[in-house]
């Protein structure tokens, strides 16, 4: 099964390393909570660590919302405990705090849909994004190219629209943010207003 929007995401236990120490990990253990779970390519790269350091700047900010982020990648938790044991003026994550999951088998890229197949990178995830709801289920989707770093306020901006049409039954128009108001759609589907809702 590949995580689709709207299906269950698929369920997966692997190492990991959570602070200073490799750990056992299950994505079923944060059920109840929003996750934001996403895939970088290769430990010890150039782009990689911005994003993952930079999810563990905005760290509290997601858990303020009621989620938990996620890391996974190829490498062995070796491999990620040397990393995270680097300090950050030398290429490391200098102690991340959420999960950095290992995924040697390559079964959670696969069942993910962010397997590289072929070519020079085959065996790599790309930089697949998937949030996830406190029922399981996937509700957002992003995937880049190895080459393009996502944008952690995006992720936030997404997480506060799912909130809030869940709380509201809204639905929130092009660059919604925080604050303002939801689209309320009219019963025959003809015509929509703004709602004064504001979360």
């Amino acid at each position: 099964m590949t995580a689709r929007v709207q299906k269950v995401a698929p369920e997966f236990s692997s190492q990991a390393v959570q602070g200073d120490e490799i750990v056992d990990f299950s994505l079923a253990s944060l059920r109840g909570k929003y996750v934001v779970l996403f895939f970088w390519p290769y430990d010890f790269t150039f782009v990689c660590p911005t994003e993952i350091i930079a999810f563990d700047a905005k760290l509290d900010a997601f858990r303020e919302r009621g989620a938990e982020v996620v890391g996974v990648s190829t490498d062995s938790a070796f491999t990620h405990l040397a990393w995270q044991r680097t300090s950050r003026d030398q290429g490391g994550l200098g102690g991340v705090r959420y999960p950095l999951v290992a995924d040697v088998s390559r079964r959670i890229a696969t069942a993910y849909g962010v397997l590289i197949e072929d070519g020079v990178d085959e065996g790599a995830p790309l930089r697949g994004l998937f949030l996830i709801d406190r029922e399981g289920v996937v509700r957002h989707v992003t995937i880049n190219d190895l080459g393009i770093g996502r944008n952690v306020d995006e992720a936030l901006r997404v997480l506060d629209a799912l909130k809030f049409t869940e709380e509201h039954g809204e639905v929130c128009p092009a660059n919604w943010r925080s604050g303002e108001p939801g689209i309320v759609a009219t019963p025959d589907g003809a015509r929509a207003y703004f709602a004064t809702h504001a979360d």
